[in-house]
């Protein structure tokens, strides 16, 4: 690009959180829309642990729309990225249609260049596709100055993208219209609502997953009758319960409903035909040590859920997290990364008792787990005020040290 015609158009960066479903998506009534069989309710977790950032540029110099992730250029065309683009500026020419903003300038028509990246797996059973649609959908609201309820724009390109739009504890509503506009997540409570609820994500591992959310979700809705039997039967009355544990914060109901969800969902990827795994042994042996661990107790003081992926995603309480982390120590040992195995929050070192080993009675599994993120529930989708932290550059391209 000639000097004269540097790019100098506004550069906007922002960034969004994971969220972990307790009462799980899985199924889709309307695949154009991504409408659900089934409501859903997720935990936002930290952004300082967990998060996408994305920059997004306007200049009138740009030939065309493009996108990076990750370091790589992929196709902007893809259908998904294209309905969140196409809606926000139709949202955004129908905002500069009103009287009262004819006399702003954004020119609706110049092209875009989207740079996000992701500081955790990605397409690994992280949610990596909802905090990255969320992001994009946030940051490019931010860009056109679209307002108001943002989440069935960001339905549009990963259904649990609408649930990263929110912090805290957030339910994601089916609704039943056929044109999707009743179909929103909102926030049931904030971040604060419940601060002794730690997660610790245990790393089982980074590669893709054999089968994609999308195609596992489609084959499941085709083959699976326990999938219909569990929308219409189980997860209404269940989404009821989770509400009213979380606000209660009753974490041993919570902790219940959030196990017995994830085992259920998974039931319905074995009743798909041809049957789906994203569990394997180590993940068994994660769910074996926890029951075991509460069985010791005689109370739930641990709970797992696995998305669609091998890793486990635990939800303990501040009091007990040290004590757990040194259970996935001592048999899950790391071999090679002991000073790299715990990331994020730190954890209290815990002596554990020759009772509890006894009780968990299981062999150690060498390097089974790769590494621990230990976080807590966080905020919603939020701008960078650093200029620094911009991924694009003034010539609209990526910086070099992504």
């Amino acid at each position: 690009m000639p000097e004269d015609k540097l790019c100098v158009a506004t550069l906007l960066t922002c960034t969004a959180p994971v969220n972990i479903a307790v009462i799980k998506y899985w199924g889709k009534r309307n695949e154009d829309l991504i409408l659900p069989i089934n409501s859903s309710l997720s935990v936002t977790l930290h952004q300082n642990q967990l998060k996408t950032t994305t920059t997004v540029a306007s200049c009138k110099h740009f030939k065309e729309d493009r996108i990076w992730l990750n370091g790589k250029e992929v196709d902007i065309n893809h259908p998904r990225l294209q309905s969140c683009l196409r809606e926000i500026r139709r949202l955004a020419r129908k905002r500069h249609s009103d009287e009262e903003n004819k006399s702003e300038k954004l020119n609706l028509s110049q092209k875009v260049h989207i740079c996000s990246v992701n500081n955790f797996p990605t397409a690994a059973g992280l949610a990596s596709s909802a905090a990255g649609y969320a992001c994009l959908v946030y940051a490019l609201a931010k860009l056109y100055g679209v307002q108001g309820e943002l989440s069935k724009v960001a339905r549009q390109g990963s259904g649990s993208a609408c649930r990263s739009m929110y912090g805290g504890f957030v339910q994601w509503i089916m609704g039943n219209r056929s044109d999707g506009k009743d179909s929103i997540a909102e926030e049931i409570h904030p971040e604060t609502h419940w601060p002794q609820l730690r997660i610790l994500i245990l790393v089982v591992s980074s590669e893709r997953k054999p089968v994609g959310s999308t195609t596992g979700m489609q084959t499941s809705v085709k083959t699976s009758p326990l999938l219909k039997y569990r929308a219409e039967s189980v997860v209404p009355q269940r989404m009821k319960e989770m509400v009213d544990a979380i606000g209660k914060r009753n974490f041993e109901k919570f902790a219940e409903l959030t196990m017995k969800d994830s085992n259920q969902f998974h039931a319905t990827c074995g009743d798909t035909y041809p049957p789906i795994f994203y569990l394997n042994d180590v993940s068994k042996r994660i769910m074996n040590m926890v029951h075991r661990y509460n069985s010791h107790y005689g109370h739930i003081k641990a709970a797992y859920t696995f998305d669609a992926g091998p890793n486990a995603v635990i939800f303990t309480l501040d009091e007990d997290v040290g004590e757990f982390v040194e259970l996935v120590k001592e048999y899950f040992p790391p071999e090679t990364n002991g000073e790299l195995f715990l990331k994020g929050l730190t954890v209290s070192k815990v002596t554990l008792s020759e009772e509890l080993k006894s009780a968990i009675g299981m062999e150690p599994c060498s390097n089974g787990i790769d590494y621990i993120i230990s976080t807590k529930v966080g905020p919603g989708p939020q701008m960078v005020e650093d200029t620094s932290c911009h991924l694009l550059g003034l010539d609209g391209l990526p910086k070099q040290n992504i």
